[in-house]
């Protein structure tokens, strides 16, 4: 039985090739975080291996070693405490030298042998070039299973010796239904958990067992609100924390703009009528009393803004020139003003 959900196409590409007994020996699972990718991967791991007639049963005694990653014939290969390869943030050339010998070696305990490589595109050079050449010999029973967010950070010739599947993220009636159905959650919770992971299931199970995932994100709102009704003066002292946390941690202040993003295109869908699509459901009134003093222009404009700086510390400019800049964009409130100081 396949865990992962709403992937169908790609179960079904896998599940034919397991019984056509055609499966590839490299596998390219593409999709944002959280949507499934590590789940299909120890799926098809557990198939490879599984004891059953109808694989994976996860009951059997292979299907369970793996699914509590105590299998001797599967690895997930990702980042080391290794100092060097933790200051770098890259899979270092020795994980990959490691992972070649042993693919040369028979299964242990198993049928097959399988390297989960997560996340792929933290490959160094050397060890994307090292692996190419284990991608074009492969040994027999062996299979490669490499996890990405975004494929073309991949050298070209390492993904086109894999067999792409994309894991598009869930609709949220979709997963909606399944955190009722398979986790009983309530229906309004549920609708908020699967508007806030954007079709990323794992992150809204995350979250309804970690009430320290919504609290920071509310930290984060509430901090948004104080900033739009802030003078230059304190919105500037706030990027300087932003700047120097983007130092230490990007993704955390991806994060940030991406709850920004999702709060002023909430204002623009309340602007348009449309309060049965917003993202922070739990925010509605507050969001259709703030949309009250905005045009609609003006929404739209910082929506562009937000995406603008996103795109540009992804290019890597002056961190702090381009938040400044989104932060002189906040529209004025219709009858108000930025102070000055």
């Amino acid at each position: 039985m396949w865990q992962v959900i709403g992937q169908t196409r790609a179960v079904s590409l896998i599940q034919n090739s397991l019984d056509k007994g055609a499966l590839a020996h490299a596998y390219l699972f593409v999709g944002p975080a959280h949507v499934g990718k590590m789940t299909l991967a120890l799926n098809l791991a557990q198939a490879l291996n599984c004891e059953a007639d109808e694989r994976p049963c996860l009951e059997c005694a292979s299907c369970q070693k793996i699914a509590a990653a105590n299998h001797a014939d599967v690895q997930v290969i990702g980042l080391t405490s290794n100092e060097d390869a933790a200051e770098a943030k890259l899979i270092g050339i020795e994980q990959i030298e490691d992972l070649q010998h042993d693919a040369n070696l028979p299964p242990f305990e198993g049928k097959h042998k399988v390297f989960i490589i997560n996340p792929a595109e933290l490959l160094s050079l050397p060890a994307a070039n090292s692996l190419l050449k284990t991608l074009e010999e492969p040994a027999d029973k062996v299979t490669f299973i490499l996890l990405t967010v975004n494929d073309r950070l991949l050298p070209t010739t390492v993904v086109s010796r894999c067999q792409r599947l994309e894991l598009p993220p869930l609709s949220i009636a979709e997963e909606s239904s399944a955190l009722i159905d398979r986790w009983d959650i309530g229906p309004e919770r549920a609708r908020l958990l699967a508007g806030l992971s954007h079709g990323c299931l794992g992150w809204a199970i995350a979250a309804n067992g970690d009430d320290s995932l919504l609290q920071q994100r509310d930290q984060e709102l509430n901090r948004l609100l104080n900033i739009i009704k802030a003078d230059y003066e304190e919105r500037f002292a706030y990027v300087a924390q932003l700047a120097a946390r983007f130092n230490q941690n990007r993704g955390a202040v991806y994060e940030i703009l991406d709850l920004w993003l999702d709060y002023w295109r909430d204002l623009m869908l309340v602007k348009l009528g449309c309060h049965d699509m917003i993202t922070n459901i739990d925010r509605k009134d507050e969001l259709v009393e703030m949309a009250g003093g905005y045009r609609l222009a003006q929404i739209k404009s910082f929506i562009e803004s937000i995406g603008s700086a996103a795109e540009q510390l992804r290019q890597n400019v002056n961190t702090r020139l381009a938040l400044e800049v989104m932060m002189l964009d906040i529209p004025r409130k219709e009858g108000g003003g930025v102070k000055y100081g």
